[in-house]
């Protein structure tokens, strides 16, 4: 019998549906960079739509779409703020640093979720000390906080003060239908709180690339030129924006599905001798969990990996696991037995030793 592979290594894993392919194989095509790709066309009506914003445009990935963005609020100058974990200045951090160079205005907030009158006082200081501050950067949900949604209140409340300063707001929204799913509302109420917003398609939605970015009319102006200078004209794109569009008319219903699996994982595995996980923190696709050591974690991810059981490593005994289609509640079971059988034989060996 063939081994169950688990792969909650992120829910970037996430294979297209048959509907997509389908989709993809009969995809209407022309040039996007004269605007003649229906498809595309199609792709970017119904993302503005779904967002509530004028205008919409494809990019190859999330990461060139904050970049877009950036440069399009920024006109490459000044700076902007942002919270220390968020992907705009973690694993983005060397496009914004080389590529786009407008300067990061860092807070360190452990929850994700930025407090205005933190934002306030931080955008002042670097205005008072010389910097031209012209962005405020969200990311919701918040990867690398826990998969944390910020509530619509807290966003509400940001771009109050983002509008009080001058500054316009833009949103890492990655994962903002899992946001949504979280927090029980309209992904319209989430991104009316911001001036642009980036998702993807591809991650929990399932599609196989792609993202957009959408804004206003002359927004969205700006980040088609932004997107040209980052290599952004895709031309015939049509073919995968097709799998786009079942993304977002019929994936986003599904996510609950894997906050359930994330939580009935996360439940089992705050149970396990040797592991600790902030279930308060759990509100998403999104486990982290510490093992009581580096080394401890390093080896129960080797052990898992060895049964199909796939997941990451972060350093400082801390895992990630992110649940996606891809992974069934048979395979979430199966993780949760791999992982309590390795955690048994690990701690076992510690107390020996």
């Amino acid at each position: 019998m063939a081994k169950m592979i688990v792969d909650l290594r992120s829910d970037t894993v996430t294979l297209p549906t048959p509907e997509m392919r389908q989709a993809m194989l009969n995809a209407e095509v022309g040039d996007d960079v004269y605007h003649d790709d229906p498809t595309i066309n199609k792709l970017e009506a119904l993302a503005a739509e779904r967002m509530g914003k004028e205008a919409a445009v494809y990019v190859a990935s999330g990461c060139q779409g904050n970049a877009s963005a950036v440069i399009a609020h920024t006109q490459l100058k000044g700076a902007m703020v942002v919270e220390r974990r968020a992907h705009i200045n973690t694993t983005e951090k060397p496009c914004m640093e080389r590529l786009v160079r407008v300067k990061a205005i860092v807070i360190d907030e452990p929850s994700g979720i930025l407090d205005p009158d933190v934002v306030d006082r931080t955008v002042a200081g670097a205005r008072a000390g010389g910097d031209d501050v012209r962005l405020l950067c969200l990311e919701n949900t918040h990867n690398l906080a826990g998969g944390i949604p910020v509530p619509v209140p807290r966003m509400a409340a940001l771009k109050a003060v983002a509008d009080k300063h001058g500054l316009k707001v833009h949103l890492d929204g990655a994962r903002v239908f899992n946001a949504a799913t979280a927090l029980k509302v309209d992904v319209k109420d989430i991104v009316r709180h911001v001036d642009s917003v980036m998702f993807c398609v591809s991650k929990g939605l399932s599609a196989p690339v792609g993202s957009l970015v959408a804004g206003t009319k002359e927004f969205v102006k700006e980040a088609r030129i932004a997107r040209q200078m980052l290599g952004g004209q895709m031309r015939q794109a049509g073919v995968i924006a097709a799998a786009g569009i079942v993304a977002l008319t019929e994936m986003p219903q599904r996510l609950q599905a894997d906050h359930d699996n994330a939580r009935l994982l996360a439940e089992a595995m705050a149970r396990m001798p040797g592991l600790r996980v902030d279930l308060d923190r759990v509100r998403s696709n999104i486990i982290f969990a510490r093992a009581d050591s580096p080394e401890m974690a390093d080896r129960l991810v080797a052990l898992a990996e060895a049964e199909g059981v796939k997941f990451r490593a972060f350093g400082g005994g801390m895992m990630r696991l992110v649940t996606n289609k891809e992974v069934t509640r048979e395979g979430t079971l199966h993780a949760v037995d791999v992982i309590g059988k390795a955690m048994k034989s690990i701690v076992g060996r510690t107390a020996v030793g």
